[in-house]
């Protein structure tokens, strides 16, 4: 049996204890700690919600909907970091793995998220062959709506400066606001029907509870699985 997602990220952090200098690793542990203690839950996109039109930039180009999103169904959306964060390599690819098939199967489009601006965000797409959908939300326009961006705390921003660079280049976006991971599913309602949020990005979202909500969702509008 293969392991969990979140056993993937927990051997993540085990090999970063071995590795890492106690400094580096202590930066980061607090830094996840931090967003744990001082999460605003209640600012967090939550099931019942409505969600307003909004535009994301896929790596092909172009533009994506929430309209061309629910054209046939329900959709998913999967917030990530941005392409070369460790942790999303290892969540992103386990979603193609164990979501996306369920969900093409379902005829739901699955849309993994970031703020990095397209040119860049391809990376991860390319490396990982995604079948899934990539896209950029241009300025953490929607991360933002749906109350779950963070900012990088003073010991982190010293610590990505030294390695050469802020956040805010890396993605292309300027700022030190990324998203926290979360999963949203939103029906034909334009309502959001399951939502979680982690401020931990060590911890994710398994694909299961998913594909329970999108099942639960497709049988409550009297839809059945559509093959695409």
């Amino acid at each position: 049996m293969s392991e969990s997602l979140n056993q993937q990220l927990a051997e993540l952090h085990a090999e970063r204890v071995r590795t890492w200098a106690p400094e580096a690793l202590k930066i980061n542990v607090d830094q996840r700690q931090h967003l744990v203690d001082q999460a605003r839950t209640l600012d967090f996109v939550k099931a019942g919600d409505s969600v307003e039109p909004f535009e994301l930039l896929p790596v092909e180009g172009g533009t994506l909907t929430l309209q061309q999103l629910l054209a046939n169904g329900p959709a998913v959306l999967v917030f990530f970091r941005f392409a070369g964060c460790p942790a999303c390599n290892i969540a992103i690819p386990s979603y193609e793995r164990t979501l996306q098939p369920a969900l093409r199967e379902r005829g739901v489009p699955l849309v993994a998220v970031s703020p990095q601006v397209p040119e860049r965000l391809v990376e991860i797409r390319d490396k990982h062959a995604l079948t899934l959908q990539v896209a950029s939300d241009k300025d953490n326009t929607l991360g933002r709506r749906l109350g779950i961006l963070y900012s990088f705390d003073e010991a982190s921003r010293q610590a990505s400066l030294a390695k050469g660079s802020g956040i805010g280049e890396v993605t292309g976006t300027g700022t030190w606001e990324l998203p926290q991971p979360a999963v949203v599913v939103i029906g034909t309602d334009r309502r959001v029907h399951f939502a979680e949020v982690s401020p931990d990005w060590l911890v994710r979202t398994e694909a299961q509870p998913i594909i329970d909500a999108v099942d639960a969702l497709l049988a409550s509008t009297g839809q059945q699985a559509r093959r695409a």
